[in-house]
Parts: C-alpha cells; structure tokens; sequence
C-alpha cells in the first residue's frame, strides 16, 4: 500500500513539475533565446491539485552553481604575513567590439555577449543594430538572457543570474588576476562565436577586442534570430528600434504602437511580431499573444523563440500534446541548444504516458545542460525511473536534485519520496538472490 501511494504520488508530481514556469512581470522570453526583451512575459502558476496527487510547491530561487571566482577568498591563516605584499587593486575594464556573421553580415537582430570565466558564463552587453558593442566588465547585471535560457524556459529562475560572489558584482571591479581564465564570447543558439582571451589584459590597453565571427552550426536549422529583418525597409526597422528603445525605458504604450507600426509596414517582420506577442503575453493577453507568436512563425517558420513562447502558454494550460508538438518542433529545429525544451517535452510525454519518449527527452536534458541550469530536470528523471521501478537509479537523480538545489521550495517533499525510494531500493536489493560464497 505504501509503494501505491508513493508512486501515486510520484505521478502527480510529474504533472506538477511542469508547473514551474514563472512567468513574472517585466522580464523577456527571450536567449534568449539574442533579441532579450528587457521583461520576460508574466503569466500565472497553476496551484490547483491535479489527479494524481497533491501539487507541491515549485523552486523559484537561483540555484545557478559559482565560479571559482565567485567564492569569497578567505585567508590563508596558516600562512605567515608579507609585509612586502601589496594587495592588488580592484580595476574597471572597458571593452568594446563589434559581431559579424561568417558571411560578412552584421547580425539581424541583437546578439548577447558573455563573459565565460572557468566555464561559468554571464551576459555582459548586447550588440546594436550594425552588431557593435561596449561595456564595462562586470556591469550586465540587467542583461537579460535570451530564448534558450529564458525565464519562461527556467524552472528555477536561474538563468543569467549573476551569483552572490564578489568577481562582477555591480559597482565593484576585478583584478587583472581575475581575468586569467575568463574569455569573452557572442551567444547565439546554433552558431559556434570566436572567442577573445581575457588572460593577461591590464586596465589601460586598448578596450577594442576587435570582431568576434559567428559560425553557423552544421545540422541546426532554426535560431533564435530572424533572417526576414534583413529585407525589412528603413523605416519598419526604425520604428522597430523605438520600440526596443521603448521597452528599455519601461514605456510599454509607446513601445506597443511602434512595434505595431512596423510589421504594418512590413507584415513579415517576425521579430517585431514576437515582441508584440511577448508584451501580449506580459499582460496575460493569451490570445493575441498566440495570434502574434503564430504571425511570426508565418513569416518565418525557422525562428526558434515564438515557438519557445507558445510552448509556456500550452505548459500553463496543461495541453500536453500541444507542449510535445511545440517542443519538438523546437528541437527538431535545434537539438543542441534548448536542455529546457527537453525538459518540458519530458513532462509532457510523461502526462501523455509516453514514458520512454519522456526519460529519452529527460536524459538528453541532462546531457546539455552542463552548467546544471535546469536542476528540476533530475528529480523529473527520478519520478520517472520510480515510476518503472528502478529505484536505485531513481534514488540517485532525486540526491542530484537535492545537491543541486539545496534550497528548493520542494526539498522537504523530495526528501520523504527519497527515504521511501531508499526503502523500496533495499528491500528489493536484499531479495535478490545471493552469489554463493566462493
């Protein structure tokens, strides 16, 4: 009776996972996936029991893994003091560029750039309209990622937050020390960006990194950038860089008519259409945010992010088939780039009871996401292996979870499933017939 209610449980956990999206005013969908609104769309998380079991509270605080960097340095209290050592002075580094595409193009839209210190990588700046850059290091505390990081696609809010350490903090500076094993990069799902070494820069060279190339990946079809804003005429294009200008001012009204009069004037401006659908979505307008987003794959039907966006809308609705279609349009479109689409296409396939296709979708998940940005993808695969009565390796994903995520709303739940999973994984262990003694 106690393994039913377990994995009774354990199913109605999987539907709430899917919960999780936190869809909080003024943030933007998207990395974000490189054209980052300033806010991501606000949206509502579904707390209503569902029928397998009770929903449990879901994870909203970061959990993105530090840097050594980021960790306070603490003294060496074995060590005798130097008299003669002078501490090294925090600096500000300015640094400045420009992005072009392999084939001699500035980018279409805005593209992030990251500074990537020990593999751990933080947006700085976004490039303008000709794919230029600048910034002081250490000062993109409001950049906001893009789609394939995304806040609609974060389970835990912990994309593109800047950690609690000292290296970047805003308003403090960095040693040249500290720029020994960082680099900087343009980030653009389905392209490959050169990379500048950071190691050995001293405050007064000369800021200009010069041009970083982004190369575009073989086998990937779809990217978060659009090709149509290319074609579109001067004036579309201005009045869409006033409403970008619009939105960075928090001037919502006026960014709404630009972004309007532009794909009035050019009706295949896809990017204009999906940040009409992202200020649709932020004042929970479903409809026209759907209308928009579907406007914007019309124009083109490769641009990753109104799909990203479409798939949060079907997430909150509960529509699992739409969230599985939607999904693996997105990653047909680009499997390397989007761990989150995996991660919601395992939910939803887990709720269809396809539930071979949901540990493939939750294993690959886990294989891109290399920074562990989506923690929540480890207790998912838990439920999942539970539920096949693999428990030993369920056993193992939820202590993931728990070491990723040490603060989770949802870590005492967790914590009763695993002691009950410890159970079931020993017993059935200690049935097991025993080799003989040699």
């Amino acid at each position: 009776m106690r393994k039913r209610e377990l994995l009774r449980n354990l199913v109605g956990l999987a539907i709430g996972v899917a919960l999780v999206v936190q869809l909080a005013p003024g943030q933007a969908p998207g990395p974000q996936t490189p054209t980052p609104s300033p806010a991501p769309p606000s949206g509502g998380t579904p707390t209503s029991p569902t029928p397998g079991g009770r929903t449990p509270s879901i994870p909203t605080t970061p959990t993105t893994p530090t840097s050594p960097q980021d960790r306070t340095r603490q003294p060496d209290f074995g060590a005798q003091p130097d008299r003669t050592t002078i501490p090294e002075i925090q600096r500000s580094f300015f640094f400045s560029g420009r992005v072009m595409m392999d084939d001699g193009t500035p980018p279409p839209d805005s593209i992030v750039i990251e500074r990537v210190c020990n593999g751990v990588a933080r947006p700085e700046a976004y490039t303008d309209s000709k794919g230029r850059f600048s910034f002081q290091l250490g000062q993109g505390m409001n950049v906001m990622p893009d789609a394939s990081v995304s806040s609609g696609w974060d389970p835990v809010g912990s994309y593109g937050t800047p950690s609690s350490g000292t290296f970047g903090r805003s308003g403090r500076g960095v040693t040249e020390r500290d720029l020994t094993s960082c680099e900087l990069r343009a980030s653009l799902p389905g392209f490959r960006s050169d990379v500048v070494n950071l190691a050995g820069r001293r405050m007064l060279d000369n800021p200009d990194v010069g041009t970083i190339i982004l190369h575009r990946l073989g086998g990937v079809e779809g990217t978060t950038i659009s090709v149509t804003s290319l074609l579109a005429p001067k004036d579309a294009k201005k009045a869409y860089d006033k409403g970008r200008e619009a939105l960075k001012r928090k001037k919502i009204e006026e960014a709404l008519a630009q972004f309007e009069k532009a794909v009035l004037l050019y009706p295949k401006y896809a990017v204009a259409w999906f940040e009409l659908g992202s200020l649709h979505q932020q004042r929970k307008q479903v409809e026209p945010a759907r209308k928009a987003y579907a406007q914007a794959l019309a124009a083109d039907a490769r641009f990753v992010k109104p799909y990203l966006e479409l798939a949060t809308l079907s997430v909150q609705e509960r529509n699992w088939q739409d969230v599985a279609d939607t999904t693996s349009r997105v990653l047909k479109l680009n499997p390397f780039d989007f761990p989150a689409a995996y991660f919601y296409n395992s939910v939803a396939n887990f709720n269809l009871r396809n539930f071979e296709a949901a540990e493939k979708s939750a294993r690959e998940a886990l294989k891109l996401d290399t920074q562990h940005r989506v923690p929540k993808v480890e207790h998912l695969l838990g439920v999942i292996l539970a539920n096949k009565q693999d428990y030993a390796g369920a056993v193992t994903h939820m202590k993931n979870y728990l070491e990723l995520a040490p603060g989770a709303s949802d870590v005492d739940v967790v914590k009763k499933q695993l002691v009950d999973l410890e159970k079931f994984s020993a017993a059935r262990t200690a049935a097991q017939p025993q080799p003989p003694p040699q």
